[in-house]
């Protein structure tokens, strides 16, 4: 074996490691955000909803901090769920207002979860956040603008996409598959448009499918396109070679769910739903976008720098996906069967 051999078998393996390791550690550490429900009410009360995840039978060790002047009344209640455990517990705030006050959680800098922080106000102002290890508390603001509401938004979009591990193979297999710009072009907006229609859909409650499953179909179409970018590999004219825009469209539709998700969880204040939702997925087109135009930029300079290093990595790349989405899926199907 040669030199240049012996170097691309190298890179191929490393990538596959790499891409394997994610995926258990992602499998390991894949737990759903914590969730602080902060709820006004009325005569100076307030209803906190505490609902952290659990591994097995051990709870997060995250704590939340309630501002110094919440005094709590009575030991509240706990109770066990599949995959969490939910606290709830009502506060006394003497009349006090809760613009200015400030939420935080303990904990978050040796655990692998975000919090989702939600806020309803008394006079019908919602406010969302999300919370993690760089980030650990939230300050209820005197007033929010639609200005600010829209750059919240659009940057919980942008994370979620460029956190989504599964959307992003997912879109890495197109681009192993599609050849061109103008093709590329077709694809990434028929995506766009198909998860767009979905994320709107359910967010306006108009269609609702449950979320395990529709994790497993979306770890299903990843396996797929993987083994079609391996038949083109081989030489053979697959159907999503032919059609991608039709593939793209398709399973954009199952992708757009999965973002849905991802908003109900964060919470979308009543008062400006078509903005949220609107910012959101420019949000999650930002974050597509970022990703495609530097893994393209990626695989021409690969091609061009070493063109039999570059060939191998992408014949590598699909095994590697494929296996990552086949244990994604029976893990994910597995959970509701």
């Amino acid at each position: 074996m040669t030199a240049a051999h012996k170097l691309r078998f190298k890179l191929s393996a490393l990538l596959v490691l790499i891409l394997f390791a994610l995926s258990f550690e992602l499998s390991a550490d894949e737990f759903r955000p914590a969730l602080l429900e902060v709820t006004e009410q009325e005569g100076g009360w307030v209803e906190v909803t505490w609902k952290v995840p659990t591994l097995g039978e051990q709870v997060l060790a995250i704590t939340p901090v309630m501002p110094e002047f919440f005094k709590p009344f009575g030991p509240g209640s706990s109770r066990r769920v599949p995959g969490a455990m939910i606290e709830t517990k009502s506060y006394s705030t003497d009349g006090q207002a809760l613009h200015g006050a400030v939420l935080a959680v303990e904990g978050l800098a040796a655990v692998p979860t975000d919090v989702v922080v939600r806020i309803s106000l008394l006079d019908g102002i919602e406010h969302s956040a999300i919370l993690r290890s760089n980030n650990s508390s939230f300050t209820i603001p005197e007033q929010i603008t639609n200005g600010e509401l829209a750059v919240s938004y659009w940057r919980m979009g942008t994370i979620h996409i460029l956190e989504g591990f599964d959307h992003l193979l997912f879109l890495l297999t197109l681009l192993l598959i599609v050849s061109g710009i103008w093709p590329l072009l077709k694809t990434v907006t028929a995506f766009t448009l198909a998860h767009s229609l979905t994320l709107a859909l359910a967010t306006l409650d108009l269609i609702h499918i449950p979320q395990v499953p529709t994790e497993g179909v979306i770890s299903l179409s990843i396996m797929l396109l993987a083994v079609e970018v391996v038949r083109k590999n081989q030489g053979q004219l697959t159907l999503s070679e032919r059609y991608p825009w039709m593939i793209a469209f398709t399973f954009g539709l199952v992708h757009g769910l999965g973002f849905a998700g991802a908003l109900y969880e964060i919470g979308v204040p009543q008062h400006a739903v078509p903005l949220a939702l609107l910012m959101f997925n420019v949000g999650v087109e930002t974050g597509q976008v970022l990703f495609v135009v530097t893994v393209s930029m990626l695989l021409v300079g690969l091609s061009r720098l070493h063109g039999h290093t570059a060939l191998t990595l992408v014949r590598a790349t699909p095994y590697a996906i494929g296996g990552i989405a086949a244990f994604w899926t029976i893990d994910r199907v597995s959970s509701f069967i």
